[in-house]
């Protein structure tokens, strides 16, 4: 039986030279500020996006938590993408625990936010007492349920230039801003240049065991680790954690081009099957979406019997099936899935013919 995981490049597993760091990382306590591996990862993570300073975060939602919290006082609004992660998979949390509102914006197919649905949003009067007033604008890059398809550089102006224009700070949920920057050429500052804050994840296609990064301005992460104690964030000798985050950011950027090139190998084989849908140019980073066509196979049916091969997938609504390559998955991989759903859907095939000639043989 195979073993290919393909549900999230969540599922990494750190690298040798990362669990070698962390048995060695020089330790302190993080709250005071006092270790000095958890600086050393704040400080390149600040310099490699261009921001002034950096605050090492247990987990993503935290990040764009304590980002979100930050830029907004109680009672205003932030517009987000109706289907970014922070509306639709981190529980709501800014507004659960901020007192803050995600306003849900209309995307393109891309993951660009609909500006004339925000200028639509914006109260015509920001001093009448009745208004929520809108205080962020945050955008997701690569966006997640949008099949990661990376944002450029001037798209990102763009939203930042309404932000600006309109008073609103510019949030950044660049879980995977990584592979947005490998897949255009060009650097990670380029793409977060014009953003007041920054999340990325560590524990993704990067590989690290645990942890995600905020950066910009020095003041505002002072706000941002006011908001992580207060969430029960602050660490201790964080730095073991810290030691495979500096690895990861050394080490594991340039490879995810690897990645890329086995989504879209997989891309181009799934198109090639019938009874499946996928657009292969639409697969730039590590994620490829897809769907089966044909209503006699349920697409929970299709991701059962892959996983009794050992291969899984992900359901991500709508009838979507998503899948995301990693380190661990290999050309040869790619290889055993595709034979594994041409398989399927040969078998699925042969079974409705049957099932036809049978019925209408008893007619």
């Amino acid at each position: 039986m195979a073993d290919v995981e393909l549900r999230s490049d969540t599922f990494t597993q750190p690298t040798p030279a990362m669990l070698s760091a962390m048995t060695r990382a020089p330790l302190g306590d993080d709250v005071y500020g006092e270790d000095p591996t958890v600086r050393l990862l704040e400080e390149k993570a600040a310099e490699i996006l261009g921001k002034e300073a950096g605050c090492l975060m247990p987990s993503g939602t935290m990040a764009n938590l304590a980002s979100l919290t930050a830029h907004a006082p109680r009672g205003s609004r932030i517009f987000v993408a109706r289907d970014s992660d922070i509306y639709t998979y981190e529980a709501h949390g800014v507004s659960v625990c901020s007192g803050v509102a995600l306003d849900p914006v209309d995307t393109d197919a891309r993951g660009l936010l609909d500006q004339a649905q925000m200028e639509r949003l914006l109260p015509e009067d920001n001093d009448d007492p009745q208004f929520s007033v809108p205080a962020a604008v945050s955008l997701e890059n690569t966006a997640n349920r949008a099949g990661g398809i990376p944002l450029t550089a001037h798209e990102v102006a763009d939203t930042a230039f309404f932000a600006e224009r309109n008073g609103l700070s510019f949030h950044i949920d660049g879980a995977r801003i990584f592979n947005a920057a490998v897949a255009l050429g060009v650097s990670p500052a380029e793409l977060t240049r014009p953003a007041d804050s920054v999340q990325f994840c560590l524990s993704k296609g990067l590989s690290a065991p645990i942890g995600s990064m905020v950066v910009g301005r020095a003041e505002f992460i002072t706000r941002v680790r006011r908001v992580r104690k207060m969430l029960g964030g602050g660490m201790r000798q964080a730095g073991v954690i810290a030691a495979a985050g500096v690895v990861a950011l050394d080490t594991m950027i340039d490879r995810l081009a690897e990645d890329h090139a086995h989504a879209s190998m997989f891309a181009e084989g799934l198109a090639g099957i019938d009874g499946i849908s996928v657009v292969p140019v639409a697969c730039r980073t590590n994620i490829v979406m897809f769907q089966v066509t044909d209503p006699a196979l349920p697409h929970e049916r299709f991701i059962d019997l892959l996983a009794a091969r050992g291969i899984r997938l992900a359901e991500l609504g709508r009838g979507q099936i998503r899948a995301v390559t990693h380190r661990h998955v290999t050309s040869r991989d790619i290889a055993t899935t595709l034979a594994a759903a041409e398989e399927i859907m040969r078998e699925h095939r042969a079974a409705r013919g049957l099932a036809t000639a049978v019925q209408g043989g008893l007619s």
